[in-house]
Parts: structure tokens; C-alpha cells; sequence
């Protein structure tokens, strides 16, 4: 079960929605707090970052599952349509060209649900450790 409801708390948007259970303290945790229809791929980008960042442990830093060594390498989280993965704006600029398929913004790319490209998230993981920029 989802721990995103209305427990009754007054917001100016109408049906506003937002996090009041216990916050998870693991991946894992997290990605079994989400919607049943987005876990696979959620778990599946979480393998792919284990796979590119070995040495990297995994905790959740800004309510985020994150990948940390000696600073938070990069985050990434489950939304409505997609999966917010951030790498920091300089991974961003950085890939650019590959990453025009995909809506960007500043330090962040919006990854589909269905449509992650496991050699690019290798690519940018590998890119983010190897010149120390960061989420």
C-alpha cells in the first residue's frame, strides 16, 4: 500500500497529495512504498546503478534513494509518469545529446516508465564517480 494520501491536512491546492507514513530508511523500502505498476522498473534502475557503482552505498538522502561515496553521487525518484533520475546539471550538459529523447532540466532527466536505457544510466553513473560531479 501507498503512503501518499489525504490524511486530512489543509492545502491551498485542491486534492494535493503528499507523504505521511513512516519515511523508509532503505532502497528497498522506498521502491515497496510505490505503486505496484512502478517497482519493476524502479528495482531494475537500482540494479543497473549497483552495477555501475559497486563501491557506492546505497541510503535515502533527501528523501530519495541515493548512491554515496564520500558525497551523494546521484538520486533518483519513482513520480506519476516517470522516474526522476538526477545526476547533477553538469552530468546534464554533459550528455546532452544522448539524453535528447528524454525531457531535462536542470540536474535532472525524466526517464519513462518502460523506457530506461541501461547503457546510458551505466554511462552517466560511471561519468558522475569518475569526475566527482554530483547530484
Amino acid at each position: 500500500m501507498n503512503a501518499w494520501n489525504n490524511c486530512g491536512r489543509e492545502f491551498k491546492n485542491i486534492n494535493q497529495s503528499h507523504y505521511f507514513g513512516e519515511k523508509p530508511k532503505t532502497i528497498d523500502e522506498y521502491i515497496l512504498a510505490q505503486d505496484e505498476d512502478k517497482r519493476e522498473d524502479l528495482r531494475y534502475l537500482k540494479d543497473i546503478l549497483h552495477e555501475a557503482l559497486p563501491d557506492a552505498v546505497e541510503k535515502i538522502s533527501w528523501s530519495m534513494p541515493t548512491f554515496w561515496k564520500e558525497h551523494n553521487i546521484l538520486h533518483f525518484a519513482a513520480s506519476k509518469k516517470h522516474i526522476g533520475f538526477y545526476p547533477g546539471p553538469k552530468a546534464v550538459n554533459h550528455f546532452s545529446k544522448e539524453l535528447e529523447a528524454y525531457k531535462t532540466d536542470k540536474g535532472t532527466i525524466r526517464i519513462p516508465y518502460g523506457k530506461i536505457d541501461k547503457d546510458l544510466i551505466i554511462k552517466i553513473a560511471k561519468w558522475c564517480i569518475e569526475t566527482g560531479n554530483h547530484a
